[in-house]
């Protein structure tokens, strides 16, 4: 019997009444879980069994799957359900880790990321791309990927008056070694001044970050890029739910 925290990715009906979830835990990370019985009516594992849910699962590992023998709910994040705004950016940040851990791959400095951005989402009023820039920022970078700002990532000289972001190359570099990578970003002062301010700015705090809504499409159309190279995906599919809202 195996106790674990754990976050409910997506979940997918098996049968007439079970479910096999995607769960993100602290210790094991991402498995796949046979939740038995979660579609009946009175189930005591409904709650346990939605996506968002956060709870403290007792786990048994089968051949195929880990098996779901108890969940105690720490927090369902239930308010995320109460705006649309909440809900297209939350299942993202799930889509997220669902498409980029592999499975029981261990990152705790995600998990925690993960929770903590639930956490202010549950409660967020405004500012949802502001926010969802930041998490992407720090999630790319506990991811290992850490975009490289301080400075031209190829020769280490600085000047941010012109500087593009290379992809490729994963981090800022100058006009001397714009031909390396002609496909890179041209990169102002505003944008590079708010990705640096997103990426270290708490979440919390993200309201202390001032930076305009065109800077902010630019810097998200960017990352997205920056992270689907390098977890080596085409796309993201709740994309379309937040573009349709913007």
């Amino acid at each position: 019997m195996l106790k674990t925290e754990g976050v409910v990715l997506k979940e997918l009906r098996y049968r007439d009444t079970s479910k096999i979830l995607s769960v993100y835990t602290k210790k094991y990370g991402k498995i796949a879980v046979m939740a038995r019985g979660a579609y009946r009516p009175k189930s005591q594992i409904i709650a346990n069994t939605q996506p968002f849910s956060y709870n403290e699962y007792q786990l048994y590992r089968g051949k195929n799957f880990f098996y779901l023998n108890q969940g105690d709910i720490i927090d369902s994040f239930y308010s995320i359900r109460e705006r649309i705004e909440r809900v297209t950016y939350g299942y993202y940040m799930l889509e997220l880790i669902d498409k980029s851990i592999p499975e029981e791959q261990e990152n705790e400095k995600l998990f925690n990321l993960l929770i903590k951005g639930l956490t202010v989402l549950s409660s967020l009023e405004n500012d949802y791309l502001k926010f969802i820039v930041a998490y992407e920022l720090k999630f790319i970078s506990f991811l290992g990927y850490k975009p490289y700002l301080d400075k031209c990532v190829l020769c280490g000289s600085f000047n941010k008056n012109n500087i593009k972001f290379s992809i490729y190359e994963g981090g800022i570099i100058c006009d001397n070694c714009f031909v390396t990578d002609p496909f890179s970003i041209q990169v102002n002062k505003e944008i590079y001044e708010g990705m640096c301010g997103l990426l270290y700015t708490s979440l919390e705090k993200i309201s202390d970050v001032i930076i305009s809504n065109d800077s902010l499409y630019k810097i998200h159309e960017m990352i997205v890029e920056y992270i689907l190279y390098n977890i080596d995906r085409k796309k993201f599919n709740s994309l379309n739910l937040i573009k349709s809202l913007q």
